[in-house]
This record gives structure tokens, C-alpha cells and sequence, in this order.
């Protein structure tokens, strides 16, 4: 991994805050609308700090610089960051989190600044009041984002892609009947309106898709829906007359940098709160608007602040997060085809490194799998960057092999891919960890307690009302017995061709997954692993989707639910001890490679080669 020198960099921003009478300048790895993974032009972080993860937050004071970052990223950071650089392993004991190294660093009344467009109004409010409470000091909202001015003419252009329409034999719904959900919701909490600036929600709402983002199949935008109106802010240049007829008179289309001066105008005229018991020296009380806890900052600011808005978990995300039945089948057929693509891929992989011993690099075989992809129907594109790693790489969660300078696959070690597509029916995310030569005792205990895992959260049964913080357990109990645990999530939700990490649901040890309980039509991901840095990584993922299910008994007379596996791709059966399963694991494993062989088998009618490779791995235990 490539290691920028980031003295210049930091020594024009220094130069900068001095200017602007700044202390302190926190660049979050966010963009505008809080998106996970960003366009180029959004990478403010990676560039001032050198560290390309998708997670972290950099904090630079005039004499110092510090990268926090979660577990995932650890063992990449610490490759990635010059000596200019302070690493904050977030999660470790005794490590501060950026909001209490900046607190600590702002002692004496400092100046914190940061662009109010990348941080969330709830997480700049929280760290306003530490600063003043602890350390005398003060929050200011930048409007100027300093970082750009460092990066200069260098910086990418914003894109421009076209948007197109999502149609409804694909989401299973038209957008206007979307729209009247959202209008319950207002009514429901007696609001003005609602401010929509997630981008995976205002593509959901719209049915509607883009490619601004990298893998992601979203564009730039914002929306805006109270009880008799809606308002899409994007590039009008983006819209093709499909997408203009499509949303014909039932939306409003606003420039894209129009909100921010559209919000004071909509404010000021929300309608008046109905009070029977008000007087004529009451205050008059107007309806607040809502906006997400993922909202910006500026946002919050541009509606009159805290006491203009209720800041709530966005009522569009939840929707979305719950697919209907058109989605969920979208979801079953591409990961069959998915599944297909895969399997041609590893039987391919397999020739080529052990039967013909021809020598391959991590890129050139994510490059192969991409090709046999993209022949499966209604492929659009990747949903991320294809972790294709060997050995000690497969340790980097979240590893990115570089063109030209990245490791030649070793037949004799572990090889670990996790990849995924986007298809117009639905999104994959999937990961094998395999071996083609004679793996270790360890290693081999390492994989099979990590598909242990897999098999008990595929299996779980729990009441509605669950929710993914109480299920993470299930995947790691096998691992914990033996002291042995890893540092990511274990599962997230994923959008119906859109992000690949889809909010709010997730499985694992994040407070945020306590507070929102799974959902019949909830998709998420089972993804267990275990990593020795410097050695090898396992990691088991499939997707699964939650249902209702029936029960002997039904206590506290509400619905139970369990999980319906998609991802349709053999195990590793050089790496499985059969001796550590219990019967029903065995027979969990030997029912799942019946239903992969059923359903991608007939892809291979003439193939031999994958077909001899699929009977193999799917072979009864």
C-alpha cells in the first residue's frame, strides 16, 4: 500500500486555520449527505491524511494530526500513514475517540472549526457542548471547506453521470405511492415536511438510480416532501427526458445547490401548530420539519437550528430497508446468477494456479471474475472493489489490491475474495475464503468455526422485536469458546440495487444496531471471520433475508421470524473439519450444497470444467 508524504499538505492547511483564526480543523470521511463510500471529489480525508479506508476521521491542530479509525482498518492504517500522523485505534482500551482528542487538544478556549456539511447536526451539537464544558472552547460551522483549498486544481470534478429511472417491474412500487407513505409519516408526527438528503433514500423514494458514486447507484441530491408537495434538488443537466416524463407534474425539480436558500424561505413559511388552548399571548408555534440524525450540520443550521427541527431515524430509510416481495425475488434471481458467475470463477481459478501452474496477480483475477460477471444478465457494475487477496493480505479486512503493485496469488495459501455486482433486480455481496494446496491445522480450525458461526445466525429463530445488536453472538460464539474473536461487524443491510451497506439494520456490537429491531424483508449479510495479521484472514458471507416463520408455540403471541439464505456459492471443503460439526451442522451444509447445485448446475451444461469443480465442492459430507 503506497505512502503519501502529507507534510506540504498539512503545512498549507496550517496555514489556512491560521488565517481563518482556527485552532483546530476536523475533516470527517463523509461527504454531504453522509454517504459511506463518496465520489473522488468528496475524498477530503484520504487526501489530507494519506489513509484510503472507507471509515475514520482526521483532526489537525497546528503542531499535530491524528487518524481514528475502526478495527477493520487498523492493520491498513498503520501501513498507509506517514510520521506526520497520530493512528487513534478506535474501539481499544484507553484509546480516546476523535471528539476526546480534539477536546483534549482544544484545553485553553482553542477554535475547533469544520465544514458544517459533513458532520451530523446531532454529532456537532454533542461535540459543541464537550468543547464548552471541558475545555472552554468552541465549535465553528466553516462554510469554506479548507481541505479543498489545499487540494487546489488537483481536486476531481464533481460528476455529472445521467440518472435513470428504476421501473417498476424491478421495485415493485410506483414512487407516488412511496410519497404518501411519507405524508402518513408527516401527519402522524404533525409536521411541516420532511428534508431527505441521504442519497440512497431520494433514489428509493423516486425510484430512480444513478452513478455518481463508485459502485454505487446513486446521484446527487436532495429532497424535499410536506403534505401537498415534492421537491427533487439535482443537476437538471442529468435528467433525461425519460426521467422528466417519469416524474411528470407530481415533482418539483430545484437546482441542486438551491436547498441551503430554500430552507430559511421554507421555515419561515411552515403552517401554524393547531393549539385549541392558545392565547393571545402565547407564542405562535409553527410545524417543525423533519430531518434524519444523518443530516447535515448545515442543514439543521439552514431550517433555524435545533428548535426549528425534530431530528428523528429517517421514516424513508426504514422503508426501504423492509423490501417488498418483487425486491426480495430480484434478490433470490441475481444471486443465483451471481452464485453461477462465482463458481465459473473459482473452478477457473483453480486451473489456472494449480493445474497449469500459471502464475496470476490479486488484480488479474478480480479482473477475471468482473469478465465472467458481466455476462450475467442485468449486470450493471461492481457494488465495491473486489477484495482478491493472498496470504497475509487476506488479514486486511478490507484490503484493495493496487494495479501494478499488489501480490501474486500463492497456491499454497489462503486466498480470500469478497466481492459483489450490481444487477437492475438486485445487489450481491458475497465472500469465499479457499485454499489449493494443503492448508494448516489451524487454519482449517479457524474456517470451520467461523462457518459454525454462519450456520447458527443462518439458523437463528427470535421473536419480533429482535434486533441485530442481540443476534451478533449467535456468529461468534464458536469463535469466542476458543478465545478468538474479529473486529467488524457481522453483518450489514443491502440495498435492492443500491449500497451495498444499506442503514439502519445491521448485525453486530454497534449501539445504533440495539436500537432498531429486524423486520420481515430485512436483507443482510452473515459474515463471521477470523484474521492473524501478517499470517492469513477467513472470512464466511452470504445473504440472508429475515420472514416470518411459524413455531410449535407461539409465546407472548407475536410473530417469530427466521432467516431465508440467497447467496448460492459452495464452501471451501479442503478447509472444513467435518469433526467439528454437529449433526445438524452437517446436515445444515449438505442441504445447502443440494439447493447451490440445483440452481446454478444448469449453468454448466457445457462446462465441464466448473461443472466436475461445482460436484466436487458440493459432494454430501
Amino acid at each position: 500500500m503506497e505512502r503519501v508524504n502529507t507534510t506540504k499538505r498539512l503545512a498549507h492547511l496550517r496555514d489556512l486555520m491560521k488565517e481563518h483564526k482556527l485552532d483546530i480543523y476536523i475533516v470527517p470521511s463523509e461527504d454531504s449527505h453522509q454517504s459511506e463510500y463518496i465520489a473522488p471529489c468528496d475524498g477530503r480525508r484520504e487526501y489530507i491524511s494519506g489513509f484510503s479506508g472507507s471509515a475514520g476521521c482526521a483532526v489537525i491542530t497546528l503542531d499535530k494530526a491524528a487518524l481514528a479509525t475502526d478495527g477493520r482498518y487498523f492493520n491498513q492504517a498503520s501501513k498507509q500513514l506517514d510520521d506526520n500522523w497520530t493512528l487513534l485505534k478506535q474501539g481499544l482500551e484507553d484509546v480516546p475517540t476523535w471528539q476526546e482528542w480534539t477536546t483534549e487538544q482544544a484545553e485553553g478556549g482553542k477554535i475547533v472549526g469544520v465544514d458544517p456539511t459533513v458532520i451530523t447536526a446531532p454529532d456537532a451539537r454533542k461535540l459543541s457542548e464537550n468543547l464548552k464544558k471541558k475545555a472552554g472552547s468552541s465549535l465553528i460551522g466553516e462554510r469554506e471547506n479548507l481541505v479543498d483549498h489545499v487540494w487546489g486544481a488537483d481536486r476531481p470534478p464533481r460528476p455529472k453521470e445521467k440518472v435513470m429511472v428504476q421501473p417498476e417491474k424491478y421495485s415493485g412500487n410506483k414512487f407516488q405511492s412511496k410519497l404518501e407513505e411519507v405524508r402518513k409519516e408527516l401527519d402522524k408526527k404533525k409536521a411541516a415536511g420532511i428534508i431527505i438528503s441521504m442519497l440512497d433514500e431520494v433514489a428509493w423514494l423516486f425510484n430512480l438510480r444513478g452513478s455518481d458514486i463508485p459502485y454505487n447507484p446513486v446521484f446527487f441530491s436532495y429532497a424535499a416532501v410536506t403534505l401537498t408537495t415534492a421537491r427533487i434538488y439535482v443537476d437538471s443537466n442529468k435528467l433525461t427526458d425519460e426521467v422528466k416524463d417519469h416524474l411528470g407534474t407530481d415533482v418539483e425539480i430545484r437546482p441542486y445547490d438551491s436547498l441551503l436558500a430554500d430552507l430559511t424561505a421554507m421555515s419561515e413559511s411552515a403552517p401554524i401548530v393547531e393549539d385549541a388552548n392558545a392565547t393571545a399571548s402565547a407564542p405562535i408555534l409553527k410545524k417543525k420539519y423533519l430531518i434524519s440524525t444523518r443530516a447535515s450540520w448545515a442543514l439543521s443550521l439552514g431550517l433555524g437550528g435545533e428548535e426549528q427541527v425534530d431530528e428523528i431515524r429517517s421514516p424513508v430509510g426504514d422503508a426501504k430497508a423492509i423490501k417488498n416481495a418483487t425486491e426480495l425475488q430480484g434478490m433470490r434471481s441475481c444471486h443465483i446468477r451471481d452464485g453461477a458467475a462465482l463458481s465459473e470463477y473459482f473452478a477457473w481459478l483453480e486451473e489456472t494456479l494449480v493445474q497449469k501452474a500459471e502464475t496470476l496477480d490479486e488484480v488479474q483475477a478480480a479482473d477475471k471474475l468482473e469478465a465472467i460477471r458481466s455476462k450475467r444478465e442485468h449486470f450493471v457494475g461492481l457494488s465495491f472493489d473486489t477484495i482478491s487477496s493472498t496470504g497475509p493480505n487476506a488479514a486486511v479486512i478490507h484490503y484493495k489490491p493496487e494495479r501494478g503493485n499488489c501480490s501474486t496469488i500463492d497456491p499454497k495459501a489462503i486466498y480470500l475474495c469478497d466481492s459483489g455486482a450490481q444487477y437492475l433486480d438486485g445487489t450481491t455481496d458475497t465472500t469465499r475464503t479457499l485454499h489449493f494446496g494443503n492448508p494448516t491445522g489451524m487454519e482449517v480450525k479457524a474456517y470451520t468455526l467461523v462457518l459454525k458461526g454462519v450456520i447458527a445466525l443462518d439458523r437463528a429463530i427470535f421473536p419480533k422485536g429482535t434486533t441485530g445488536f442481540a443476534l451478533d453472538s449467535f456468529a461468534r460464539q464458536h469463535l469466542w469458546r476458543e478465545g478468538l474473536d474479529y473486529r467488524h461487524g457481522t453483518g450489514h443491510g443491502v440495498g435492492s440495487f443500491l449500497n451495498v451497506h444499506e442503514g439502519p439494520i445491521g448485525i453486530g456490537t454497534r449501539s445504533q444496531y440495539s436500537e432498531v429491531q429486524l423486520s420481515a424483508g430485512n436483507v443482510l449479510s452473515d459474515e463471521p471471520g477470523y484474521y492473524e495479521d501478517g499470517n492469513f484472514g477467513i472470512r464466511i458471507e452470504n445473504m440472508i433475508m429475515a420472514r416470518e416463520t411459524s413455531t410449535k408455540h407461539n409465546f407472548g403471541d407475536k410473530p417469530w421470524l427466521s432467516f431465508e439464505h440467497v447467496t448460492m456459492v459452495p464452501m471451501c471443503r479442503k478447509l472444513i473439519d467435518p469433526a467439528l460439526l454437529t449433526s445438524e451442522e452437517k446436515t445444515w451444509l449438505n442441504d445447502y450444497h443440494r439447493e447451490v447445485w440445483e440452481k446454478i448446475s444448469e449453468f454448466f451444461k457445457d462446462d465441464q470444467r466448473t461443472t466436475d469443480w461445482l460436484q466436487r465442492e458440493t459432494k454430501e459430507i
